[in-house]
C-alpha cells in the first residue's frame, strides 16, 4: 500500500510514520511543558496529567534529571498517610540560551536568558549591516557563550526581515542581506544548535509566554531602525506562504514621500523608524501615529483582534503617538470592533527580542511552548 503524506503548513518535512525517536520526543516536551505550566509535580502526578505510563514518566523524569533540566526538590509539604511523594521540578541549573537581538537602531543587543524567560546578563554593540554585521553576530554570540556559567542549549536570533524555517534571511534591507543562511552560519561557527525567525515573531512569542499578550489574538509591532509586525491568532504565530505576515513596515502610506530601504517610496517606516521619530515634535509624532493606525485597521478588522501592543522607546511611543493610532482605529473600524481593541504600549526594557528568541529555542529544541 502506498503510503500518503501530507506537507504541514509552512513546510517542514512530510508528516508519515511516527518513529520511536519522535515518540520520546514527544513524550519528553508533555512532561516539560507540565513542569512549566503547573510548576512542581510528583512523577505520580505527571503521569495522570499526561496520560502517559507511570514506567514511562519515571524513565522520562531519570533522562531529564540527567540532562540537568529538572532537579528533585524533596518530598510534597503536608501531612499525608504513607511514603510522602517527591516532587520535581525545573532546575536552577538547566541549560541556557544565547539570544541576539538585531531589531534596535544600530544597535546589536544580546543576552544570556534562561528556560523561564529571565535575563541572566547582557551585552550591547554596534551593529553595521552586510558581512560586518554578520561577523558582529558572530562576535557577540561567542562573547556570551563564554559568559554563561550554565551549558547552552543553543541560539536564537531575532532579525527584520523575511526568515525561512531554515534560519536564512531571504530580505532584510535595513541590513543589506538577501539569502544569507544566518542560522548556517552561526552553527558553523559555534557548534550550536541556531534558529533565527523575523524578530517581531520573536517579541510576539515572548509576549505570549513571559507577558500579558492574548492568546486568541494579539498584533505587535516592533518600532527600531525599522518596522515590523508580529501576528498571534489562537495560539499560532502566523507566517504565511510567502513568510511575509506581518511586514507592515513596508505598506506605501505616502506614495511621493522618502525613499525607503526596501527600494520603494513612502513606506511606513520611512515615517515609524526611531531615527525618524527622534526628530519628530509632538505634531510630528501624532502624525507618525494616524499613519500607523491606518495601516493597522484593515490587519485588526479583517483577523478580529483585540490586543495591539507598540513596542519600541516608551520615550517615542507613548504619548502623542499613541493617543493617535488609538483614534485612527476608532475612526476607521466598526465601532463594535473599536470599543474592544487595546492598543498599548510595551517598553524596550521588557526585552521582547530576547526573550522570544530563549522562547523560539526552547520549543525548536524542547517541544514547550
Amino acid at each position: 500500500m502506498t503510503q500518503v503524506t501530507t506537507r504541514p503548513r509552512g513546510g517542514g518535512r512530510p508528516v508519515g510514520k511516527v518513529l520511536p525517536g519522535d515518540a520520546r520526543r514527544h513524550h519528553l516536551a508533555l512532561v516539560l511543558q507540565r513542569l512549566f505550566d503547573a510548576g512542581p509535580r510528583s512523577r505520580a502526578d505527571l503521569a495522570r496529567e499526561t496520560g502517559l505510563t507511570r514506567v514511562t514518566v519515571s524513565d522520562l523524569v531519570t533522562e531529564l534529571l540527567a540532562n540537568g533540566i529538572v532537579t528533585e526538590l524533596g518530598p510534597r509539604p503536608g501531612v499525608r498517610q504513607g511514603k510522602p511523594a517527591t516532587l520535581v521540578g525545573l532546575s536552577d541549573t538547566a541549560p541556557v540560551v544565547v539570544s541576539l537581538d538585531l531589531s534596535r537602531d544600530r544597535e546589536l543587543r544580546g543576552a544570556v536568558v534562561d528556560l523561564r524567560g529571565t535575563v541572566i546578563t547582557s551585552q550591547t554593540t554596534t551593529l553595521t549591516e552586510g558581512e560586518a554585521a554578520v561577523t558582529e553576530v558572530l562576535e557577540l554570540g561567542a562573547a556570551l557563550r563564554q559568559a554563561a556559567t550554565r551549558p547552552v542549549l543553543g541560539i536564537g536570533i531575532g532579525t527584520p526581515g523575511i526568515v525561512d524555517h531554515a534560519g536564512v534571511v531571504l530580505q532584510a534591507p535595513n541590513l543589506g542581506w538577501t539569502d544569507l543562511d544566518l542560522a548556517g552560519r552561526v552553527r558553523a561557527a559555534t557548534g550550536l544548535p541556531t534558529h533565527v525567525a523575523n524578530d517581531a515573531n520573536m517579541a510576539t512569542a515572548a509576549e505570549s509566554a513571559f507577558g500579558a499578550g492574548d492568546d486568541a489574538g494579539l498584533l505587535l509591532v516592533t518600532i527600531g531602525h525599522g518596522v515590523g509586525g508580529g501576528v498571534l491568532v489562537d495560539g499560532r504565530i502566523l507566517s504565511g506562504p510567502l513568510l511575509s505576515s506581518g511586514e507592515i513596515g513596508h505598506v506605501v502610506v505616502d506614495p511621493a514621500g522618502t525613499t525607503c530601504a526596501c527600494g520603494n517610496r513612502g513606506c511606513l517606516e520611512t515615517e515609524l523608524a526611531v531615527p525618524v521619530l527622534r526628530g519628530a515634535d509632538a505634531a510630528g509624532l501624532a502624525r507618525a501615529g494616524r499613519r500607523l493606525g491606518s495601516v493597522l485597521t484593515p490587519v485588526v478588522t479583517t483577523l478580529g483582534i483585540a490586543d495591539v501592543v507598540l513596542y519600541g522607546p516608551a520615550d517615542l511611543l507613548d504619548g502623542p503617538l499613541l493617543e493617535a493610532t488609538r483614534e485612527a482605529l476608532a475612526h476607521q473600524t466598526l465601532p463594535f470592533v473599536a470599543q474592544r481593541v487595546h492598543v498599548r504600549v510595551v517598553p524596550l526594557e521588557d526585552e521582547l527580542v530576547l526573550k522570544g528568541a530563549a522562547a523560539y529555542v526552547r520549543y525548536r529544541e524542547l517541544g514547550v511552548v
